[in-house]
């Protein structure tokens, strides 16, 4: 499969499924808290989408190939889950780290996609150090998107700062191409070496959403199907934006009211490249 080139009709679409996107998770925040069930959240998140939004979420009922239908409208990772949470009637205490996973699909047929951690209570300080270095690691590769760059850049930089910081990179699962498929070519790979993969032009869409582990990068797979488990049991933490390759750089797309902005880390890095 080639990878798609969008049209400015295609990036202005997207634009706005990336905003609807991330407002879902600004939306859903307050109600992260001790004592509220994953259920919940996703009753909740599947309710704005579809009577506030007018959006659909993409996960319910997808089906990849090998695949029984994901049964819910978000993904809730909590602690030693890395990705593809099934929501339901696990209780969050006071310590536990959760990502959700969020993607809209718009009247018009367009993905916005993307996730947030969020660490309910009183947080350990692993799993709050785990998130800073994940949303980091996130960041640096973003920053390395432009024309000419290699996809091996984006990987580079998130692979050598989670190392750098004790914390492992999983390999099984990736970024990927959007627009009107929620999954399209390329593969966006977490790790790797600078200089290598596909060279980025302007138009392409993709996701960055590193998956890393406070322990090893194993993993198991759960009876359900779906759910993704650390092998060690270790914490795991994402966080995900998609991302256009601009004629001069990068746009993230999935912004909204609540974003968080940039780490400091990146922040002080392109004050000193300007």
């Amino acid at each position: 499969m080639s990878i798609s080139i969008k049209t400015p009709e295609e990036i202005e679409g997207m634009r706005i499924a990336g905003r609807l996107g991330s407002e879902v998770l600004d939306y859903i925040t307050p109600f992260v808290k001790v004592g509220v069930t994953t259920g919940e959240l996703d009753r909740l998140c599947h309710e704005y989408m579809v009577k506030v939004q007018g959006t659909v979420p993409a996960p319910l009922n997808y089906a990849p190939p090998g695949y029984p239908p994901f049964p819910k409208a978000v993904c809730t990772s909590v602690n030693d889950v890395i990705c593809h949470g099934i929501p339901g009637d696990k209780v969050l205490k006071d310590g536990d780290s959760v990502n959700i996973d969020v993607t809209v699909i718009t009247k018009d047929g367009y993905h916005g996609d993307n996730s947030r951690m969020f660490l309910v209570g009183k947080p350990k300080l692993q799993a709050r150090r785990l998130s800073e270095v994940t949303y980091e690691c996130m960041w640096l590769g973003i920053s390395k998107v432009k024309p000419g760059a290699h996809l091996g850049d984006i990987g580079h930089a998130i692979q050598q700062h989670a190392e750098k910081n004790g914390f492992s990179v999983v390999r099984e699962f990736c970024g990927h191409g959007i627009g009107k498929v929620f999954h399209e070519e390329p593969q966006v790979l977490h790790y790797g070496h600078p200089g290598t993969g596909e060279e980025l032009v302007p138009g392409m869409i993709f996701t960055i959403e590193p998956m890393i582990n406070a322990g090893a990068r194993e993993i198991k797979e759960m009876p359900d199907g779906w759910t993704i488990k650390t092998r060690d049991r270790s914490l795991s933490a994402q966080w995900e934006h998609m991302i256009l390759v601009t004629e001069t750089g990068y746009e993230v797309l999935t912004v909204s009211a609540g974003t968080p902005p940039p780490p400091a880390i990146v922040l002080a890095k392109d004050a000193v490249a300007a």
